[in-house]
């Protein structure tokens, strides 16, 4: 039987979106041998969950919305998007359950910002750079980032014998303060801009990302084995003990 990964709908907000976002993470998760879970934002509680109970990790995909700032301690910015409260509240739901059961995360543009915001962190609510970090859906390669050296990211990279790697881009906001025990470890090379955080735990896999390698699944190889490692730890998971659960928020 093939891993199953849960992934909430983009938004509540737009069928037209989810329609023509949500299927890349689809098609690249089956590619890389996993078995989609997709959780509708309508559902209840009570159906999450169980649906949860089946998925072995869990994948926070990019979104039109922005996080609300209040969560951050913010006053909304005029080119802050709104929230999506049912879709913050998946988030939530997947993100307590991963961490309670250290199963695998992968976070993805708008995923990898709440997950920040998730863990205490903060945001920049609207980039003033001279990157274009919009540059258009279609463009594979945007800008540069450096992965840091040492971090599960580099490692999962390896085979690309990459240190530097050009990646798409698709967001106006960015992490700002990383959230609790979250480590930086990727930064757009010409303004420092953060483009990956990891949990500082090796046994727990928590990637997020602020490009979308779910775009760039065929062409870049790098793209494909940060879907391949996210689908191996998910394959390797298992419950922890009895007793051996923990919260790592």
């Amino acid at each position: 039987m093939a891993v199953r990964i849960a992934i909430p709908e983009p938004t509540s907000s737009s069928r037209e979106y989810n329609e023509r976002a949500l299927p890349q993470y689809v098609d690249a998760l089956k590619a890389a041998g996993a078995e989609p879970l997709v959780v509708r934002l309508h559902e209840s509680q009570e159906r999450v969950a169980k649906l949860l109970a089946s998925a072995e990790g869990i994948l926070l995909p990019g979104s039109p919305h922005d996080v609300d700032p209040q969560r951050y301690g913010e006053t909304r910015v005029a080119e802050c998007a709104e929230d999506d409260p049912a879709r913050t509240a998946a988030d939530e739901l997947l993100l307590q359950d991963a961490f309670n059961l250290r199963k695998p995360i992968l976070a993805i543009c708008h995923g990898a910002q709440a997950l920040n915001v998730w863990r205490n962190g903060s945001l920049i609510q609207d980039l003033k750079t001279t990157v274009n970090h919009r540059p258009g859906r279609d463009v594979v390669e945007a800008h540069p980032v450096s992965i840091a050296k040492g971090s599960r990211l580099a490692r999962i990279l390896s085979a690309t014998s990459d240190v530097l790697i050009a990646v798409n881009s698709s967001h106006h906001q960015a992490i700002q303060r990383p959230g609790d025990n979250l480590r930086v470890t990727a930064v757009s090379s010409g303004d420092r801009v953060i483009e990956a955080v990891e949990l500082d735990a090796p046994e727990h896999f928590v990637v997020g990302v602020q490009w979308h390698p779910e775009r760039s699944y065929r062409e870049s190889s790098a793209s494909r084995a940060i879907f391949s490692a996210f689908v191996q730890a998910a394959a390797a998971w298992h419950p922890p003990q009895v007793g051996a659960a923990r919260d790592e928020k």
